[in-house]
């Protein structure tokens, strides 16, 4: 989950500002953390809420946490069609298939047991918004890609997993990079994510190959930064130099949400 943050954070300041290049400075003074990161915690908090009660409405504390966390931070640049839904007293999904199921989603790799379980906590926590089968599927291949990772799946076993479930992956980063554009939806995002993340060496790597497509540069390395954390495990330089942008409430979230998965 901190991986998918910490891509967020890397990835913000090139949002709109687009690079086709893996050589930047990694983190910047004008780095910060977007919705992407907020919702990430959203839905780990509402696992937490899911596993503690013991019930059995993952959506009800999907809606419920991802309203609060909102709320607390109502200017992290959340869409129009999101804005709204957190505004909604009654709110309902809306046939999404944006990428915003998917950038949130990590947590969900992290905490199942089975990749049964990984499917239906996804599902239970995409659908209350991105009711879309593009929105689902999306969110539901980034959690199985990250379930593989921490199962100890090769990048072998996982990529083949993808490309017969989910993506027929058929491009490398080098012969797309200098068309590939902005894009909201699931389907032009997620498969440029798992791709930045196959031909990774190492985490930092991962995130430098999502974020030199250009396009929804904050989405895209958050995406990879997920499931790069559960394959190769973060730098300890990385992880102290993210936390100086999460506040308390932020750090407490992630804390108690790693103590659940020990």
């Amino acid at each position: 989950m901190l991986g998918a943050i910490i891509g967020d954070i890397v990835g913000s300041r090139f949002e709109g500002m687009p690079i086709k290049t893996k050589a930047f400075d990694f983190f910047d003074k004008s780095c910060h953390c977007t919705d992407d990161s907020i919702m990430t915690l959203a839905i780990a908090s509402a696992l937490m809420a899911f596993k503690k009660n013991d019930c059995k409405n993952l959506a009800y504390f999907a809606i419920r946490n991802m309203k609060i966390l909102g709320h607390a931070y109502p200017n992290a640049g959340y869409g129009i069609s999101f804005g709204n839904w957190l505004r909604n007293e009654n709110p309902q999904p809306y046939h999404s298939c944006g990428n915003g199921s998917a950038m949130r989603v990590s947590p969900c790799g992290f905490i199942a047991t089975s990749l049964d379980e990984v499917k239906k906590l996804s599902f239970e926590v995409t659908f209350v918004t991105h009711n879309h089968l593009e929105g689902i599927k999306g969110a539901e291949a980034t959690a199985v890609a990250v379930f593989l990772s921490r199962q100890g799946n090769t990048k072998e076993e996982i990529k083949n997993y993808i490309y017969e479930n989910y993506y027929p992956i058929d491009f490398t980063l080098n012969e797309v990079r200098d068309k590939y554009r902005f894009d909201e939806t699931c389907q032009k995002t997620v498969p440029y994510a798992l791709e930045a993340f196959f031909e990774a060496e190492n985490y930092e790597d991962a995130i430098r190959n999502a974020i030199s497509l250009g396009g929804d540069s904050d989405t895209l390395a958050a995406i990879t930064g997920g499931i790069a954390e559960a394959y190769f495990g973060i730098p300890n330089q990385i992880k102290e130099q993210a936390f100086s942008y999460l506040d308390k409430y932020q750090k407490t979230i992630l804390h108690d949400f790693y103590e659940l998965l020990i």
